[in-house]
């Protein structure tokens, strides 16, 4: 499977999920902590990313480099 389908398949897997089910989702591949969560975190991200301005990307930046300490 090359990475588009395997976007499409994430995207595809929660396009009708109500704001909770996602929220949930998030917080259970977070405390799951398996690697194979992470490529689904990514493509969320990759999602948020594409979706938001420059003002609201410096924030995700900035809240991503405070947790890094």
């Amino acid at each position: 499977m090359n990475n588009v389908d395997v976007r499409k398949y994430i995207i595809n897997n929660f396009k009708d999920d109500s704001t909770e089910e996602l929220k949930q989702a998030i917080l259970d591949a977070i405390t799951s902590k398996t690697e194979e969560t992470l490529i689904g975190l990514g493509v969320l991200m990759e999602v948020l990313w594409n979706n938001s301005d420059d003002e609201f990307k410096n924030k995700i930046i900035n809240n991503i480099k405070n947790g890094l300490v």
